[in-house]
């Protein structure tokens, strides 16, 4: 009967022991792999690039309603007091870097929003003439409806057609166009002015500057967020050359506003267009 007693119960510690080493290989099991889950998931996060792309504020030349591509004017009082507005609404945006056009009211722009960050130490404004809108030739300074009326009857639909249906390309290569036909009309050499950029020569410089931006920043840092302003014509090109099927506001981008892209394994991703949210918190923020 003791022999009996003592198998038993050497039986039943055998058992508590192999469920007890079960259990704890359960444990050490569920904990490597919410480990690898949570590795996971912080490598995708510092694989992915965040791109803040942000149209400059209001100039001169946009409020008397004149043509600007490579023509340049400073942003107005109310122009800088929207990108300001931006720039408080985008104050907790951790900017690694920031690049913009090398047109003064694109870095004018760049400047104000981080001069309103609270998280970014002091990094310089990295100058790109890539970024730039684009170059209209002999239509630069002339009064936009001018220019418009002009592409409008090249393409044989009234002006207001036009813009409701606005295609960067089509309105890209037909300034082109016009403009090659002013000059030879007018007997300009191409060599004393530049003239105006087709929608190849502009969506090549633009995505060139853009994959050039990602893998410097990529290489440098892996991940983060990054700053870019530019144009309402070359940012609305970037995204109609990046992504199919990609339809511009009606009535353009806004003075300010942000379009965020991401870029992860080798691909961009849309995550926002003509976002005027930034601004307009910066707004209530300031007059609270």
């Amino acid at each position: 009967m003791k022999k009996l007693l003592i198998k038993s119960s050497i039986a039943l510690s055998f058992v508590m022991l192999l469920s007890a080493c079960q259990n704890e290989a359960n444990t050490q099991a569920n904990q490597a792999a919410q480990t690898t889950e949570s590795t996971e998931e912080t490598s995708n996060q510092e694989d992915e690039l965040t791109l803040y792309i942000v149209r400059h504020g209001k100039t001169m030349l946009n409020t008397t309603d004149r043509v600007q591509g490579w023509s340049d004017a400073v942003l107005t009082p109310a122009g800088e007091e929207v990108v300001t507005n931006a720039g408080v609404g985008l104050k907790d945006i951790d900017f690694q870097n920031a690049y913009s056009s090398d047109s003064g009211r694109a870095i004018q722009t760049a400047d104000l929003i981080l001069d309103e960050n609270e998280q970014t130490n002091e990094i310089q404004v990295q100058k790109d003439s890539g970024l730039r809108e684009f170059n209209f030739g002999t239509y630069e300074g002339d009064l936009n409806d001018s220019m418009w009326q002009d592409v409008a009857d090249e393409q044989g639909v009234t002006l207001e057609e036009f813009q409701a249906n606005m295609d960067p390309e089509v309105f890209a290569d037909s300034v082109a166009k016009l403009d090659k036909e002013q000059m030879e009309e007018n007997n300009v050499e191409e060599e004393i002015n530049w003239p105006a950029e087709d929608y190849e020569t502009i969506s090549d410089r633009l995505t060139n500057s853009l994959d050039q931006i990602v893998a410097d920043e990529t290489q440098e840092n892996g991940s983060g967020n990054v700053l870019i302003t530019s144009h309402g014509l070359s940012i609305t090109a970037l995204l109609d050359t990046l992504f199919d099927g990609f339809e511009a506001p009606a009535d353009g981008l806004d003075n300010a506003s942000v379009n965020i892209i991401k870029y992860k394994d080798n691909d961009y991703s849309l995550e926002s267009v003509n976002d005027m949210s930034y601004a307009e918190q910066g707004e209530k923020a300031q007059s609270d």
